[in-house]
């Protein structure tokens, strides 16, 4: 009998209170309204504290509370824990990676580990690279996180600054990035109906230069050149190319992931794309002629959290998804299709999923 991976257990987790729209203006000045519009962002949430920068929490410390609510969910003790996989584009260190940070913080003296350097579409990777080692019969359980710690590298944007001293190009990473965590449980199940199917992943921007680019902590250059630059870390985010490049790249992984599931886009009940919904995203796929057969199909199935979590990378989809299965979006016996995209160097990854957690 095929063994089949699913998903037993879902959790998310993002640190503090709500950060307001309002209480950005405060710290970086308004945005333009019609870029205000275009984030859809109402909300966000922040590891550190806004007023001095201190950290309160970590990026593996909320991976670990993710991960905790996650096995609770699914009912599975850590120490059940075989293949443990988490991406990130923030870790608290360059070494150790932070899923051994997890590792450690659960208890777990031996586990195979795997971490993902990426910026959005890392955790659906992961799931995929999960499930492949689960239906080979080498792992019966695994966990798999997203979690981005972001607001770090924000905080030198505005700290010691008053708003009308912050650039408006630099305001707008202020308010589009927040913190957190995500986490799905697997396991491996000897049923044959329901769970992943093999999942599509793709970089198709090797000859562009980078939609997202974080510079600086590495060894690009001499740490004491680095040390003089006006911050440590530079998060520079090419907008004008995001909203350009970014239609192509969701439209190619839609059907991409659906080719590679063997799925067609009207068996899907519920699609999840991180801005799937954004005006921005649907007006530029209708003006640069992107409105697909499987993108009509998909009218009305798209959902996020966008709106209250703020963009969080790699933690972005197993928080919509964990929020789509605790409010009762997604039931037992529905088809899920996936999708993480990132514009560092423009990466889509795809997997659908058919539901049988509870």
């Amino acid at each position: 009998m095929p063994i089949r991976a699913r998903i037993v257990g879902t959790g998310g987790y993002q640190p503090g209170e709500p950060i307001s729209n309002d209480q950005i203006e405060a710290l970086v000045g308004p945005l333009p309204p019609e870029v205000a519009e275009g984030i859809s962002i109402e909300q966000r949430f922040w590891q550190i504290d806004p007023a001095t920068g201190e950290h309160r929490e970590n990026n593996s410390d909320m991976a670990l509370k993710a991960a905790q609510l996650a096995l609770d969910s699914a009912g599975v003790g850590a120490d059940e824990v075989e293949l443990m996989i988490l991406a990130t584009g923030t870790p608290d260190y360059p070494l150790p990676a932070v899923v051994n940070m997890v590792q450690e913080f659960l208890g777990l003296e031996r586990c195979a580990t795997l971490e993902l350097r990426s910026g959005g579409a890392g955790w659906v990777q992961g799931l995929d690279i999960a499930r492949f080692y689960l239906e080979q019969g080498s792992y019966r359980t695994a966990l798999v996180i997203g979690s981005e710690s972001i607001s770090p590298v924000l905080a030198p944007v505005f700290l010691g600054k008053t708003p009308d001293q912050v650039r408006v190009r630099d305001r707008l990473p202020v308010y589009m990035f927040g913190d957190g965590a995500g986490a799905t449980v697997l396991q491996a199940s000897e049923e044959a109906e329901g769970g992943l199917m093999p999942g599509a992943m793709r970089a198709i921007g090797g000859l562009r230069k980078p939609g997202i680019h974080s510079v600086g902590g590495g060894t690009h250059a001499p740490l004491h050149e680095q040390q003089k630059a006006a911050k440590l870390v530079d998060l520079r985010v090419d907008v004008v190319g995001a909203g350009d490049f970014t239609p192509f790249m969701v439209t190619e992984a839609l059907a991409d992931s659906l080719a590679r599931s063997g799925v067609t886009a009207e068996s899907v009940d519920h699609c999840l794309i991180p801005e799937g919904n954004v005006g921005w995203m649907l007006d530029s796929l209708r003006e640069a002629g992107l409105m697909t057969a499987e993108w009509k199909a998909m009218e009305g199935k798209i959902f996020d959290n966008l709106a209250q979590t703020g963009a969080c990378g790699c933690a972005a989809v197993p928080l919509f998804l964990d929020h789509g299965s605790r409010t009762g979006l997604v039931k037992r016996g529905d088809r899920v299709l996936l999708i993480g995209v990132e514009a560092t160097k423009w990466i889509y990854a795809g997997s659908v999923v058919d539901w049988t957690a509870g």
